[in-house]
């Protein structure tokens, strides 16, 4: 006991001094691979897919040679950007079975979720749209990068068909015209300079449910 008289309390208690969270540095840079990317998307979006490796290695503050050891080329890089945006969309659209809710409200749940995702971020909406329509993408590819919220969105649809609250007709279609009417509607606002109020999101969402309710 005696060594540990002369020992501040924090060291013998084990518990860190109070102002130890004003010795800690600035938060850490996000990692090489991520800055690429940032600064990728950034680009993409500015000037298209002409982007030069050079000019995505400038504004990432990394090197060209740093860039080809994540990414084998250009092609692979766009692939990345276009997984990263889908692992957001299934983080943010798919959600835990919930016995609480009816299907129509899990459904419903659904499309604004879809409607908060492409108009929170101007940039990622743009983005979407772009890789979505270049031959770089192929149709094989979509379907796996998005497989996670398509499969969710198609599973709740035949849910609502057997309750009889779907059309009867391809979910795959249905689940089409939700996200492309959502994200075209929401193109055009933005393109307008306007605020998305709730009382339009909910008239999205309402135009939404019924082109599909039976």
């Amino acid at each position: 006991m005696p060594a540990l008289a002369g020992m501040p309390l924090a060291a013998r208690t084990g518990e860190a001094p109070d102002d130890a969270v004003h010795l800690a540095g600035p938060p850490p840079l996000p990692g090489k691979r991520q800055r690429i990317l940032a600064a990728a998307s950034e680009l993409i979006v500015r000037d298209g897919l002409q982007s030069p490796m050079s000019a995505i290695a400038e504004k990432s503050g990394v090197s060209m040679g740093s860039i080809y050891n994540h990414f084998a080329g250009k092609n692979e890089l766009v692939m990345a950007i276009y997984d990263e945006i889908a692992a957001q969309a299934n983080e943010h659209l798919v959600e835990p079975p919930n016995p609480d809710q009816t299907c129509q409200t899990r459904i419903m749940r659904y499309i604004h979720a879809y409607i908060d995702f492409f108009w929170q971020d101007p940039d990622r909406a743009i983005l979407f749209e772009y890789l979505s329509n270049v031959p770089l993408i192929a149709p094989d590819e979509l379907e796996r990068v998005f497989g996670t919220s398509r499969t969710f969105i198609n599973a709740l649809l035949a849910e609502g068909q057997a309750a009889g609250l779907v059309k009867s007709c391809s979910t795959r279609f249905m689940a089409g015209l939700i996200g492309g009417g959502i994200r075209n509607a929401l193109k055009w606002h933005r393109a307008n300079h306007l605020e998305l109020t709730d009382r339009q999101r909910q008239q999205i969402a309402l135009l939404c449910w019924d082109a599909i309710a039976a």
